[in-house]
């Protein structure tokens, strides 16, 4: 029984605090966010705020492998979010683009008759 007692103390004395993990995920929902997460990419965003949040609620209860878990995916759901964010204003300034060539084509067959 000591024995026992004494492994489930190492195992859970060898888990740490992911705080580099916590400011990598940090980071990468404020990137999310300044690439325009909340408008182009709403749902991935919450999400990736959400856990990002849970897992700072993991921190302080220092449940650590929750909170390295949470954080992780909180990086993966910002990265998705920030890549949408960042496609979405590309297909909007191609679209923007295309509207152009159309109304400089319309002027030019205009000019020509």
């Amino acid at each position: 029984m000591a024995v026992a007692a004494v492994l489930f103390m190492a195992g859970c004395a060898s888990t740490q605090a992911p705080t580099e993990q916590m400011a990598v995920s940090k980071a990468a929902v404020n990137n999310a966010m300044s690439a325009g997460g909340n408008q182009f990419a709403p749902v991935q965003t919450k999400s990736a705020l959400d856990k990002i949040n849970a897992a700072e609620r993991a921190m302080a209860e220092k449940d650590y492998e929750l909170a390295l878990r949470l954080a992780e995916q909180a990086e993966v759901d910002a990265k998705l979010a920030a890549a949408m964010a960042r496609s979405a204003k590309a297909q909007k300034a191609a679209d923007a683009v295309q509207e152009d060539i159309r109304v400089l084509r319309q002027e030019i067959e205009r000019q020509s008759k």
